[in-house]
């Protein structure tokens, strides 16, 4: 086979799965995660019903790869605005900040998780969330290490700063409007409360 045609061939596997993705995309904001078939995924494109198989073995997988797309993202975003600040202030807020925009701003990532928060909470070992909150404690740490935050447990607190800006997420999706500034700066203001106690328990 020629590499044009093997070009061609893989242009058109990115393409199926691309189209699968964005299918179960609308069918888990329109119907839900537990309503959704694999058969209402297939409806929404132009492929046979055959095909969803030799890319997905069901619909979880296909919900397990949308949520892979989205939490890194999401961790990429938050990476960024943390190491960008020079403050503790700046870490925690940015961070959240950027998350929680992310958030509002994509429509897509906007409706699936509010439709379907429950099944992402119990999907959270998905590999890019457990990456993204690996990340966060390194970030933590250098952030020690740096002086720019006070000595703490790091893997714990990576864990509690991940868990909050999902669930304040969700809350932030049920307004009208979403008030991101106000979610980043309660949650910016709890953590940052915390890294104040937790650096007196360790005297520094």
């Amino acid at each position: 086979m020629g590499a044009a045609a093997v070009g061609k061939r893989e242009r058109t596997k990115q393409a199926n799965r691309a189209a699968i993705l964005a299918a179960a995309r609308e069918a888990f904001v329109e119907i839900g995660y537990g309503a959704a078939t694999v058969r209402d995924i297939i409806r929404r494109t132009d492929l046979a019903s055959g095909t969803f198989y030799n890319y997905f073995p069901d619909k979880e997988s296909v919900f397990r790869a949308l949520l892979e797309e989205t939490a890194r993202e999401a961790a990429g975003r938050a990476h960024a605005a943390r190491i960008a600040g020079g403050t503790a202030e700046a870490f925690v807020l940015d961070g959240f900040r950027a998350y929680f925009a992310m958030l509002v701003e994509d429509r897509a990532t906007f409706e699936l998780v509010r439709r379907n928060a429950g099944t992402i909470r119990a999907m959270f070992d998905v590999p890019a969330i457990v990456a993204g909150i690996a990340e966060l404690a390194d970030d933590l740490r250098d952030g020690v290490a740096a002086g720019l935050v006070p000595d703490h447990d790091t893997d714990l607190m990576a864990a509690a700063m991940f868990g909050t800006a999902f669930e304040v997420g969700v809350r932030l999706l049920e307004e009208d409007p979403p008030d991101v500034e106000r979610a980043a700066r309660f949650c910016a203001d709890l953590f940052l409360g915390g890294l104040e106690r937790l650096g007196r328990r360790s005297g520094r």
